[in-house]
């Protein structure tokens, strides 16, 4: 189904039930894809909404995101969300993009500006004292993710998410700027919001005050990042730049050479979120699952006892 047409209602559907979605990357090995797949084919029992396939940094792996979006939509016949990001390429390279997206049936996308990769010469971590220190356009591209969605709704076929920020991009002069930047983002054609990870509900509640205050009508829908190890959401909270709260810090550092325990206690944490974010109205939860399904089944039975 159509993004647009998905969250038209920006509220659980008419069961009553959330829309699910998995957020899925490109592995680097033929035998990673295949476990992929088995991933895939698990996930599939909770009838998800869709599964996204994420753009690597300054386009890196869009040959074999395309592919495997192909494979998703054609041959294991589940709805596909395809990231696209403008860094290291040029308006020709995206256009290309989206015909060959258009020729194998992919109508929803998930519109980034994206980040350069690791090994680029100049590279600097971002952080807010340096806001510019990573984005550099490419000499033939789009500036701006506002750019990419403008272009891609020419053609009506295309429907497309845009993402959001609980805690503000960390890019982001101030909240302000943030959400006024959102709101440009949905008026030249985002129909749904996905957000950046978090790790409290009270982070998602506080934006969507700020979105509901500036008129932004389009539904949200929050991104989960079930923890897996404590090594793993260190990594993942600072590349995003999101915050560990004291709380969770507290209870992970029960779980330092505990990989076992720490999945246990992120499946706990995460039901405990969804099922809060689920009773507020949310119209969707968005998974990211590492390309692994145990933590995201968990949680789903945990919400859905028999």
């Amino acid at each position: 189904m159509r993004l647009d047409q998905l969250y038209k209602s920006g509220k659980p559907d008419q069961t009553g039930k959330p829309d699910i979605s998995f957020e899925l990357f490109p592995p680097k090995t033929p035998e990673a894809v295949e476990k992929l797949f088995e991933t895939v084919g698990r996930l599939k029992r909770f009838q998800p909404a869709f599964f996204s396939m994420t753009y690597g940094a300054g386009g890196t792996t869009r040959d074999l995101t395309l592919d495997l979006c192909d494979r998703l939509k054609n041959k294991s016949g589940v709805e596909t969300t395809c990231h696209l990001n403008i860094i290291g390429q040029s308006k020709q390279d995206l256009l290309e993009n989206l015909k060959r997206l258009k020729a194998m049936g992919v109508y929803n996308l998930l519109a980034l500006r994206g980040d350069p990769p690791k090994d680029q010469p100049d590279f600097k971590p971002a952080s807010r004292l340096e806001p510019a220190s990573r984005f550099k356009p490419h000499p033939d591209g789009f500036h701006s993710s506002v750019e990419l969605i403008e272009e891609a709704r020419k053609d009506p076929w295309f429907s497309i998410a845009v993402t959001g920020f609980p805690e503000v991009h960390f890019e982001a002069k101030d909240r302000a700027s943030d959400i006024a930047y959102l709101k440009r983002k949905v008026s030249a054609g985002g129909c749904v919001i996905i957000t950046q990870l978090f790790f409290d509900n009270a982070y998602f509640f506080e934006f969507m005050g700020h979105v509901k205050k500036a008129g932004i009508t389009a539904p949200v829908v929050p991104g989960i990042l079930p923890i897996l190890s404590v090594s793993q959401v260190r990594r993942f909270a600072d590349l995003c730049k999101a915050t560990i709260p004291p709380a969770v810090a507290k209870e992970l550092v029960k779980y330092e050479n505990d990989d076992e325990g720490a999945a246990k206690y992120g499946i706990e944490l995460s039901t405990r979120m969804c099922g809060e974010l689920l009773r507020s109205g949310v119209p969707g939860l968005h998974f990211y699952c590492l390309n692994r399904s145990v933590s995201a089944e968990k949680v789903l039975k945990n919400l859905r006892p028999a």
